[in-house]
């Protein structure tokens, strides 16, 4: 519990930042709008390009790891999307939603409590986990949004996948990870300078999105915007579902060893990250259920995760 409780902390920290400076006035009510514009546009794009340019296929190369991680997350996502399709949401409302449930913190929180926990020989499942959750699920999420915002408007299926591929085309968080694995698979090697650009300016990618998530918390908001049921459903699908099918199929169906069942299952237990707040601010969602869903997660994962430490033990 204290280890979960060290890494955690920084994070309420942050987001209590956020709160405490729009509250005081020292930032202004457009602050969380132009500091997610600047993780949108410049420093999760840096990040996203640095993590995927910078790996080995020879590392991330775990099969039966990506699959068990990967179809949990899958799962995950899609039982959320049909859930909230079914409730009558919007399919772009949805795969935010989708979001919300199956993407874990496991670049911010899953490397330094992994690191606590385990030791050094997780960091090669959380870089995977990394991997799979900030660029394939958050690459997939966009583009099943733009289908739907494109397909909203009625147009031809052959207009609409122009116009699609034309807004991916746009979207730096799609772009930078692609153009990282340009790199990747070129096997282009990344000048010292300019990766240490690129480092620096990524590693504000998470800090300023709790930062900015802060501030949209300290603003007011009816209560009406405030969806209980859906709250609470999310959160157990993120904190309770997403880990107990991660375990099957780490354990189960795929028979991988006990340090890898042990960090799959754990990053699968973290909160929710910063990832649906950007997409939510991005496509000028609401974004209230996303920051509750972070919070809440937040707050409750050091219980569950403490129950999934124990579980797999």
């Amino acid at each position: 519990m204290l280890s979960i409780l060290s890494v955690t902390l920084p994070v309420f920290a942050l987001i209590l930042a956020g709160w405490l400076v729009r509250r005081a006035g020292l930032l202004g009510p457009h602050a969380a709008g132009e500091i997610t514009r600047f993780v949108i546009y410049l420093a999760l794009p840096a990040l996203l390009f640095e993590v995927v340019a910078s790996s080995e296929w020879q590392v991330i190369w775990q099969p039966g790891f990506v699959a068990a991680f990967g179809l949990g997350v899958a799962v995950v996502f899609g039982m959320a999307v049909i859930l909230q399709l079914g409730r009558g949401k919007p399919l772009v409302d949805s795969v935010v939603d989708g979001l919300n449930a199956g993407y874990a913190n496991t670049g911010f929180l899953g490397i330094p409590l992994l690191l606590a926990i385990i030791g050094r020989e997780s960091l090669i499942p959380s870089l995977i986990a990394t991997i799979i959750t900030v660029c394939i699920l958050f690459a997939v999420a966009l583009i099943v949004i733009e289908v739907g915002l494109q397909g909203r408007d009625g147009v031809r299926p052959g207009h609409m996948l122009g116009k699609v591929g034309l807004q991916l085309l746009r979207n730096p968080l799609l772009v930078a990870p692609a153009l990282g694995l340009l790199v990747l698979l070129f096997g282009l090697r990344i000048p010292s300078p300019v990766a240490s650009f690129l480092q620096l300016l990524g590693g504000a990618a998470s800090p300023c999105a709790l930062v900015a998530l802060g501030l949209f918390l300290a603003e007011e908001r009816s209560h009406a915007q405030r969806v209980i049921g859906a709250l609470v459903m999310l959160v157990v699908l993120k904190l309770v579902v997403q880990p107990l099918v991660t375990w099957w199929f780490a354990a189960q169906l795929f028979g991988l060893s006990a340090l890898l069942v042990k960090s799959a299952v754990l990053l699968a237990a973290l909160p929710t990250g910063t990832g649906p707040f950007m997409a939510a601010q991005l496509y000028q969602r609401d974004p209230a259920m996303t920051s509750n869903v972070i919070l809440l997660s937040t707050v409750l994962s050091l219980l569950t995760i403490s129950f999934f430490l124990h579980l797999v033990q």
